[in-house]
């Protein structure tokens, strides 16, 4: 899935795609994957969560074999909001099948190993995605995910044995999911366009829709989420919001670095790629540990070291500008990297171990919204400044400073958002699991 941000260069040069349309292939993944995570969450909890995983699984192909054969840009933006739907039903249960099964004591480990294995798919996603690209074309990519999805449903059906939902199976809360559904929607579309009066409106719009939710919520008896719980449980509420800021640093980092390597310091898309994977790599091989440390520490103290780490990589980054070596674009990558590594298993261990057990596909999903809400809302704001900086003009060399002025705009939104991820990290108290 990962691997398709390095082909968007070639993508949009393929199709001939303008700059904001381009932008928009990974915020239309984003918004359908935080739409659908509460509804998805609550049906899995519902009916089962092997189900709702392997459903993902086989949606997420039938969309990739569709964007395969696709030559307009405007098709393959549908079928990509149809596999954000697929990585929700993927992503949102994933995490609450390993909780079901792990004791207390052994779920930092057990989640550490999860994180690696995710991050293992991140360092392989550039490299592999730039040299498919390289040397079939941009659509491998997509192509690409088809035979390793077949093998894993097989291996699920044959190996995979039971399932896992809420013993209470209660009532699903259809107009609550339509009010969440229209307030991402708003809110995406608002801040992508908010610097016009139609973008404004609908953002004050997503607020007027979110309030709405959360009252509608706090009446319901079979809610999709416990609005209560943020404010009774403040480690739950409290490591959502720092996922919120984390992943809102560094969720366009990888689509950005990935056009200023190959558009500003030309670099190929797979030379590109094997630069773009050290992030990852680092993640990867810090995650497991991260989980130890969580197990027998102070998650609050792994975890804010963890954001103080991403905070020093993206002053780094900070530095690029058009002629910049790559060294430094993989020191800054590599230091972010080991941050994320170790913030990302303590703060996730927090979250699911700050619930029952009754409720943990609801805070997988609540966990995985406050991940893919701040990808969501740092991709939106990179949208604006896109749209500022470059316009409709086809991605090229000939907008060579308008994009280095837009890497570097985003640049510094990110490390904004990491120095506040460090504040709601260290407020979390003493006493975290």
């Amino acid at each position: 899935m990962a691997a398709v941000n390095v082909a968007i260069p070639a993508l949009a040069q393929d199709l001939q795609a303008s700059a904001v349309k381009v932008a928009w292939l990974p915020t239309v993944y984003i918004l359908s994957n935080v739409a659908f995570l509460l509804p998805v969450g609550k049906l899995a909890d519902m009916y089962g969560r092997k189900r709702m995983y392997v459903g993902g699984l086989i949606l997420n192909c039938i969309a990739a074999l569709f964007c395969t054969f696709s030559s307009n840009i405007d098709v393959i933006l549908f079928w990509r909001f149809v596999q954000g739907i697929a990585a929700a039903m993927i992503f949102g249960t994933g995490v609450a099948i390993v909780s079901s099964i792990v004791p207390d004591q052994k779920r930092g480990m057990a989640l550490g190993i999860v994180a690696s294995c995710v991050y293992f798919g991140l360092t392989l996603a550039p490299a592999l995605g730039g040299y498919l690209t390289e040397l079939y074309g941009w659509r491998a990519v997509f192509f690409f995910q088809v035979p390793p999805i077949v093998l894993l449903i097989g291996f699920i059906l044959l190996y995979l044995k039971g399932e896992w939902r809420h013993a209470v199976k209660g009532r699903y809360d259809v107009y609550g999911t339509f009010i969440f559904v229209a307030f991402t929607t708003s809110l995406v579309f608002g801040l992508s366009f908010i610097t016009e009066l139609q973008g404004f409106l609908m953002f004050v719009l997503s607020l007027l829709l979110l309030a709405a939710f959360i009252y509608h919520q706090s009446q319901q008896s079979h809610p999709l989420i416990r609005v209560q719980l943020f404010r009774e449980n403040r480690l739950f509420s409290l490591s959502l919001l720092t996922s919120f800021f984390m992943y809102g640093s560094n969720f366009a980092l990888l689509f950005l670095l990935s056009l200023y390597l190959q558009f500003i310091l030309g670099y190929s898309p797979s030379h590109a790629g094997n630069i773009l994977l050290l992030q990852a790599l680092a993640m990867a091989i810090i995650a497991p540990f991260a989980g130890k440390l969580a197990d027998r520490f102070n998650s609050r103290i792994v975890a804010t070291l963890g954001c103080l780490g991403v905070a020093l990589g993206l002053v780094v980054l900070n530095f690029l500008d058009m002629h910049s070596q790559a060294e430094q674009v993989g020191v800054g990558l590599v230091v972010v990297g080991i941050g994320f590594g170790l913030f990302s298993t303590p703060n996730n261990k927090a979250i699911m171990s700050s619930v029952s057990s009754d409720n943990v596909g609801i805070a997988s999903a609540a966990m995985n919204l406050g991940r893919t809400l701040g990808n969501l809302v740092g991709m939106s704001l990179v949208n604006v400044m896109v749209i500022y900086f470059i316009g409709d003009a086809i991605i090229s060399e000939l907008v060579k400073n308008e994009l280095m002025l837009t890497v570097s705009m985003a640049l510094k939104m990110s490390l904004l958002m990491v120095c506040l991820a460090c504040v709601g990290s260290s407020m979390r108290g003493k006493n975290v699991l």
